[in-house]
């Protein structure tokens, strides 16, 4: 049976389970269609400010599912490269989302796994998580957006180093190189990630997308383009019933009500 994807809201997060623990939550065509259409749906939901991505039991993701994939060696090669094309959209849905996406990750975060962390805007990981893009062990490379998002993160000798020799990061070196955000005890992962979504889901819904989308269209941009950009966004916020909320509220001495 293939994974599934469990859904859950808690207070104004959107919780994405993977679920399949016998093959440590492999992704399935399945559910990275179901995640494909939750966030399209959540981007619509007012009451859904942040949403956190995980795994079922004792494991993030162990990515795709190499018997299936196996398997697809035996049909056009087209039908590999729609399955592909699926996932893509799903990250493609994840990075334009407008708030926040964390992976809370406890175990193994595997092959195209470690592919939908990266995806994420934040990572909380257990501390005996283990991340590896086991892809050159099986003679295949990376999909799933995972050399993009490593090359940025990472000087590029150091992202060939994960890519070409597939060996598994303990999740404390990758907080020290900046990949991971929050490192937690085993087993409390998502109450971190749970504990940093709320944080966020009382700041002020339209800034937060003004300040994922700069950042991430940032290193694209000329300079100029992108003080366009922030100033855009400054004065489409400063006017927005938010921006007059906080400002009152700095003066009032209170805790800002964002909507």
């Amino acid at each position: 049976m293939p994974s599934e994807l469990l859904t859950a809201q808690e207070d104004r997060t959107l919780i994405l389970t993977l679920s399949d623990p016998a093959t440590r939550n492999s992704l399935s065509p399945q559910a990275v269609t179901a995640a494909i259409e939750a966030l399209n749906q959540a981007d619509q939901n007012p009451e859904v400010r942040a949403v956190i991505v995980r795994g079922d039991g004792a494991h993030f993701c162990a990515g795709g599912d190499l018997n299936r994939i196996g398997g697809a060696r035996e049909r056009p090669p087209e039908a590999q490269a729609a399955s592909i094309d699926n996932f893509h959209t799903l990250v493609d849905a994840m990075r334009s989302f407008p708030k926040p996406i964390i992976a809370a990750v406890e175990g193994f975060a595997a092959g195209g796994g470690m592919s939908l962390a990266l995806a994420c805007d934040l990572i909380v990981a257990a501390t005996d998580a283990r991340f590896v893009m086991s892809y050159a062990k099986v003679g295949l490379s990376p999909d799933g957006g995972s050399t993009w998002h490593l090359a940025r993160a990472l000087p590029r000798a150091l992202a060939l180093e994960l890519v070409w020799l597939a060996e598994p990061q303990g999740a404390e070196r990758l907080h020290t190189l900046g990949v991971v955000n929050r490192l937690a005890e085993p087993g409390q992962a998502l109450a971190q990630a749970l504990a940093l979504a709320r944080q966020l889901s009382a700041m002020a819904p339209n800034a937060v997308a003004s300040a994922k989308e700069l950042v991430q269209a940032g290193p694209e941009r000329p300079l100029q383009q992108q003080l366009d950009a922030e100033r855009d966004a400054f004065v489409a916020n400063l006017f927005h019933d938010n921006g007059g909320e906080g400002l009152a509220a700095f003066f009032a001495k209170r805790r800002p009500d964002f909507r």
